[in-house]
């Protein structure tokens, strides 16, 4: 049997695996039983309470997809833009995609010039050319997500002294906009000039939701489209709001300091075959040299691969905790 035959049976095998997970998966009982009990007490309770929570269900719901559609559904080259935004810095898709062709070409180059494998090179040159470039942006949209979230409740409590000193609340967004330097800044700053030119408040913050997709800027959105809607103190309304966004970022501290010791044991665990490997091939070539010319070991090569970086995966998804 030849190597492109065993890839096609592998590959066969891999599909029927995920196609089987999930037609029998499904969606999850005890989930699906606790959204009809929450949907049944919404409907029937007097609570004003309840109500609230009620309208930001709606309004989260309402709200998210629609950034998501227009990002990622309709075009994925406006998906990939608007992810660029987020990081902050300015960059273009032809400069992602530049960047891409670059790593891809000179990754696929010096494997070639090590190994003589040209179909391994080529296949490993795309992998680290596209994934390269996609872990870095990632990384740079949770830095500014978290440089975001760390500053965002010093802006909000800086809204509720504007508020309670008699400013309206545009005249406090731009006071936050002078203020606070970072991502804060930037943010409130671009609301206050799309208000400037001719936008509704509301509208403005959306922009801006939109852009960030970042939770605890929706909460503010609807908080204020809550309040405008019911009335009520809103230095009140906004101060309870930064008292939840804080308690909120210790939650996620602490939950990063307890899983910091399981999160490293994958990374080890899931990086030290691949850098053994390298280390291997690197000082004594000759030693792993079957797996780049003979077709059994290229297949057994790329299938511990796989497999190993499924493991990676599920690792990493069982240390990873949202609240």
């Amino acid at each position: 049997m030849s190597i492109i035959q065993l890839l096609l049976v592998g590959g066969g095998l891999m599909a029927l695996m995920v196609l089987g997970y999930s037609l029998l998966a499904g969606p999850s009982a005890v989930k699906e039983g606790q959204r009809r009990l929450d949907a049944v007490r919404f409907r029937h309770s007097e609570s004003t309470d309840t109500k609230v929570e009620s309208q930001l269900k709606k309004a989260i719901a309402a709200r998210k997809p629609k950034a998501h559609k227009v990002a990622g559904s309709t075009s994925r080259i406006e998906a990939l833009a608007i992810r660029l935004d987020r990081t902050g810095k300015g960059w273009t898709v032809s400069q992602y995609f530049y960047a891409t062709f670059g790593i891809a070409l000179v990754i696929a180059i010096a494997i070639y010039l090590r190994s003589g494998a040209a179909l391994l090179s080529l296949g490993v040159g795309l992998v680290i050319g596209a994934g390269l470039p996609h872990l870095v942006v990632g990384f740079m949209i949770n830095k500014r997500t978290n440089d975001f979230n760390a500053k965002f409740p010093d802006a909000i409590e800086l809204l509720v002294r504007g508020l309670r000193s008699g400013l309206p609340v545009t005249e406090t967004l731009s006071v936050v906009a002078q203020e606070l330097p970072g991502p804060v800044g930037d943010e409130f700053k671009g609301i206050t000039e799309r208000i400037r030119i001719g936008k509704s408040m509301d509208e403005s913050l959306q922009d801006a939701a939109d852009r960030l997709g970042i939770p605890e800027f929706n909460f503010f959105c609807i908080t204020l489209a809550i309040q405008r809607e019911t009335g009520g103190n809103l230095a009140e309304t906004l101060s309870n709001l930064s008292d939840v966004l804080r308690k909120r970022s210790q939650m996620k501290l602490k939950i990063k300091a307890m899983s910091s010791e399981s999160k490293a044991s994958a990374y080890i665990v899931g990086s030290l075959p691949f850098i053994v490997f390298g280390m291997i091939w690197w000082i004594n070539p000759g030693y792993v040299g079957g797996f780049f010319t003979d077709e059994r070991l290229i297949v057994t090569g790329l299938g511990g691969g796989v497999w190993m970086a499924i493991g990676a995966f599920i690792m990493a998804k069982m240390v990873n905790f949202e609240i």
